[in-house]
């Protein structure tokens, strides 16, 4: 058997040597779990070693525990400051941080070595005592996994949710029994090294993102289609009808991707049940919206109705959706329309994700952070029927605008624009208020007010200052945060907070 084959099965990891790249939450959780299985860890980090003291300082604290408790443990080194090929002359197994791309130089000269790779996500994947379902889309996977988590407890259920949301699952592996319930959100960073697929999975939809990471729509594609190329007969996925992508997938149950940049074309069969879900048609089996109601299809069961959508709690025909596919993978994984009924009409949300930070002056303020990209304004803005002050901005993704903007000339019932005041910020301020003033150029048609902000204090200081009573001001930034936050829940924890110091 070789050490890549070995690794798949299981074995031990004593003795091995392993390079974690990146030390940020899941290389952490990754040196953690390599340490406590005797393995030689290396933990290389671009960032030079004043800046990862407090990092470094935990992992050697739990490697001296791990030696303490067991009478032998793994060995520990550091390598900061970048990330030398030399690394890889004493290296079995590569285990890379989600934010590290498989193109920069010492990844690629690994694989070239034959030096196999891994990450947390699939890490757990591999050595989880429970069957895992697991969670990808371009959005919503966040509160389509809190909903699927609430779900199954409700249900009963002892229930374990983490992945690319909270704390790595990786870390609380030995709290995990056979009977539990384990629910992960996957990127398609984790899943493009992917070798293997959750036995119950769901893509929520694939639209344009991470388009700086990702080469083209089909290198990106086949990244989120890996959760469910591994999949077995007697597996279960969950798809989009209404996507472009999955909905064709649902249809003729084969995954088919085109080549692109990056990308050779991909193809293979489904091998595990559909379950569709929709918010314009019927499914056969799933979960759907009929007659303003949330209707659940099960195989040779009558239909069941979860809720009707003025019982909702939650804003936004995208969270319509998700409540839909959550009802889909929880009713896989064993729990009842009832179970479904509770948690659609009672849970509230997510933080950063249509969240109501306050009502100042008849202006409702709403923090919706984690809109990184375009799309996901459209879908903020969808969620109001109110005039909106909004606030764009951050790094841009590499992604197209023309739907964001055509979203913000969107007319109200009363023929009113839906948003009456743009207020731009951060490092994609200007190529916002190209894309912005190019289209009412182009279309003729009335300017929409932009100004032009230093950062997000002076927006939220305008935003005060423009807004009137009736307003939304939603911050959906539709870029990244990273050109001042090391987050989007960083930015929208200062947006609270520049939010709540307002008079």
């Amino acid at each position: 058997m070789t050490e890549d084959e070995s690794l798949r099965h299981g074995m031990s990891y004593r003795g091995l040597r392993v390079l974690v790249l990146g030390l940020a939450r899941q290389g952490m959780a990754a040196t953690r779990f390599f340490l406590a299985q005797e393995a030689q860890v290396t933990v290389s980090d671009m960032r030079a070693a004043e800046s990862l003291v407090v990092a470094r300082s935990e992992l050697e604290a739990f490697a001296a525990r791990c030696t303490a408790d067991n009478g032998h443990g793994g060995a520990l080194y550091f390598a900061l400051g970048g990330h030398p090929l030399a690394l890889l002359d004493s290296a079995d197994l590569l285990c890379l941080s989600g934010g590290i791309p498989p193109t920069i130089p010492i990844v690629a000269a690994a694989q070239a070595r034959g030096i196999p790779l891994v990450n947390d996500a699939l890490l757990t994947l591999r050595h989880c005592s429970a069957p895992i379902l697991g969670v990808t889309g371009s959005s919503g996977k966040t509160t389509t996994v809190t909903l699927v988590g609430l779900m199954l407890e409700k249900a009963g259920f002892v229930v374990h949710v983490g992945g690319n949301i909270g704390v790595p699952l990786l870390d609380r592996l030995e709290a995990v029994a056979p009977g539990d319930k384990v629910v992960m959100e996957l990127s398609s960073f984790q899943l493009e090294l992917f070798d293997r697929s959750p036995s119950i999975a769901a893509v929520l939809n694939i639209m344009p993102n991470h388009l700086d990471r990702h080469p083209s729509m089909s290198h990106y594609a086949a990244a989120k289609a890996n959760i469910l190329q591994f999949q077995e007969a007697g597996d279960t996925c969950v798809l989009n009808a209404d996507d472009g992508f999955t909905g064709r997938w649902l249809a003729t149950g084969r995954c088919h991707i085109v080549a692109g940049a990056g990308q050779p074309a991909v193809y293979f069969p489904l091998q595990g049940a559909r379950l569709g879900f929709s918010l314009r048609r019927d499914v056969p089996v799933g979960a759907f919206l009929q007659d303003e109601a949330l209707i659940l299809r099960s195989p040779g069961l009558p239909d069941a109705r979860i809720c009707r959508v003025s019982d909702v709690r939650l804003r936004g025909q995208h969270n319509l959706a998700n409540i839909l596919a959550a009802s889909c993978l929880a009713v896989a994984a064993g729990a009842g329309p009832d179970a479904m009924t509770a948690v659609a009409t009672s849970f509230a949300g997510v933080e950063h994700r249509l969240e109501v930070v306050r009502t100042r002056l008849g202006v409702l303020w709403v923090d919706d952070s984690i809109a990184t990209a375009p799309e996901r304004t459209v879908a903020a803005l969808r969620a109001f029927s109110e005039p909106v002050v909004l606030l764009l901005g951050g790094r841009d993704k590499r992604l197209p605008w023309d739907e964001c903007v055509a979203g913000i000339h969107r007319r109200l019932a009363d023929g009113s624009p839906s948003v009456r005041h743009v207020l731009l910020f951060g490092e994609a301020a200007r190529l916002i208020g190209e894309a912005i003033t190019g289209f009412e150029r182009t279309s003729r048609i009335d300017p929409i007010p932009i100004t032009c902000c230093s950062d997000l204090p002076e927006a939220v200081a305008t935003a005060g200052k423009v807004a009137c009573s009736g307003d939304v001001v939603l911050m959906a930034p539709g870029g990244t945060s990273f050109d001042a936050y090391e987050d989007f829940a960083a930015r929208g924890r200062h947006f609270r907070s520049l939010v709540e110091g307002l008079p």
